[in-house]
């Protein structure tokens, strides 16, 4: 019984990885993307994260299936728990990513080059690196390891956060502009903000797994 619960946790893992490196995959080649306005890169990105709801659907499924046979109990059932958690976390993260891509591609060749150079590029950066410190995350069973892994993770979400926040400041500055000129700039804010949402969705799935290798309280949701 011990086995088959061990080797469905693992499926489950690995379920749970495969979309998370989707989703950076997915997002680095938006980094990529924004470097030239690669309108065909930006579509390209799209394709990781085709049916993501279908996968986590399934993952969902699996999980409340193996909790009602098997009943682990602490870490076990902490890893499983944090999964079913993590799994609407991916959902948003996916739609989020798929929402940036739809209000960037457009405006990206509008709006001026040194901004997205200054501002866009280091936050989707930052962006990619939260994804990628959560799925190290995965590959780590040493607590204080699973904490240097979430301290990244933050560090890279408030990141992104203080970009946003100086570019904010910037398109504010120039409101003497154009009502055209104001309008690009405000679809590129609305835009960078949902790379920002994906960063944030990465920062709660490392508090889940924080969670569900060390117990205590859950950092941030």
């Amino acid at each position: 019984m011990l086995l088959k619960y061990q080797e469905k946790l693992e499926n489950t893992r690995a379920a749970v990885v495969e979309i998370v490196n989707c989703l950076i995959s997915a997002n680095q080649l938006i980094l990529d993307a924004l470097k030239d306005c690669d309108k065909e890169k930006f579509e390209n990105a799209k394709l990781f994260i085709k049916n993501i709801s279908n996968k986590t659907e399934s993952i969902d499924r699996e999980i409340i299936t193996t909790l009602a046979l098997h009943t682990p109990e602490a870490r076990d059932l902490r890893e499983m728990v944090a999964f079913l958690k993590i799994t609407n976390e991916l959902i948003r993260a996916s739609g989020n990513t798929r929402a940036f891509i739809k209000g960037f591609k457009e405006v990206c060749s509008q709006v001026d080059m040194s901004m997205i150079n200054q501002y866009a590029l280091p936050m989707q950066k930052s962006t990619v690196d939260s994804l990628v410190c959560i799925s190290q995350m995965f590959n780590v069973d040493c607590g204080d390891e699973a904490q240097e892994c979430y301290n990244r993770a933050l560090i890279a979400e408030n990141k992104t956060d203080d970009l946003y926040e100086m570019l904010e400041t910037d398109v504010l500055k120039g409101s003497t502009a154009t009502e055209v000129e104001f309008v690009k700039y405000h679809s590129m804010l609305s835009a960078l903000r949902k790379s920002e949402k994906v960063a944030d969705r990465a920062l709660s799935i490392a508090s889940l797994l924080l969670y569900s290798k060390n117990g205590g309280q859950i950092h941030q949701l």
